[in-house]
């Protein structure tokens, strides 16, 4: 099971949180200080897996698995059920589908678009289950949302193709 979910900046600041365990949020806060020290002072030639076990907040068989992007670090904390290469997969297939929609996505569209950011890592994780891992489904999810806010028919959009799409998410 999927953890926690945490999208942090070089500087520290965390763009994006999504805790599918219970916690304080002042115990979050520190959780998200403590997996940054440990994610960020490792090189990139360093494997992309931690034990978290040492950490206070996760079991004792809990991971750190993590991807860094840029500006960007993509982190989540897994349990031992999960699969570290399956994992990274899922990183990936995430950014991929935030590059599509947002054409080359960067930390001010997880500021200025955090609603939409939310709603795609719904369409791939909830409650801490993977849900989806095709992007093209969940970008399809996404685009019928997006016609379903803008007031128009569902059924039409459940047809619509997904020409128009790229050019409603830029900035």
């Amino acid at each position: 099971m999927i953890l926690a979910i945490l999208v942090i900046n070089t500087s520290g600041k965390p763009r994006l949180s999504k805790f599918y365990e219970m916690m304080k949020e002042s115990e979050q806060q520190q959780a998200v200080k403590d997996v940054f020290h440990l994610v960020s002072k490792r090189t990139d030639h360093m494997c992309n897996f931690l034990d978290a076990g040492t950490n206070k907040w996760w079991g004792k068989d809990s991971k750190i698995i993590y991807r860094h992007y840029a500006t960007l670090y993509f982190i989540f904390v897994v349990d031992s059920t999960e699969s570290e290469l399956g994992i990274l997969d899922l990183i990936q297939t995430f950014v991929e589908t935030l590059d599509k929609c947002f054409r080359n996505v960067c930390e001010l569209d997880l500021v200025f678009h955090m609603d939409k950011v939310h709603y795609i890592l719904d369409e791939i994780v909830m409650g801490g289950m993977v849900l989806e891992t095709k992007m093209n489904d969940i970008l399809d999810a996404v685009y019928q949302q997006k016609k379903i806010e803008n007031g128009e028919n569902p059924v039409q959009a459940a047809k619509g193709d997904l020409k128009n799409f790229f050019g409603e998410f830029t900035r």
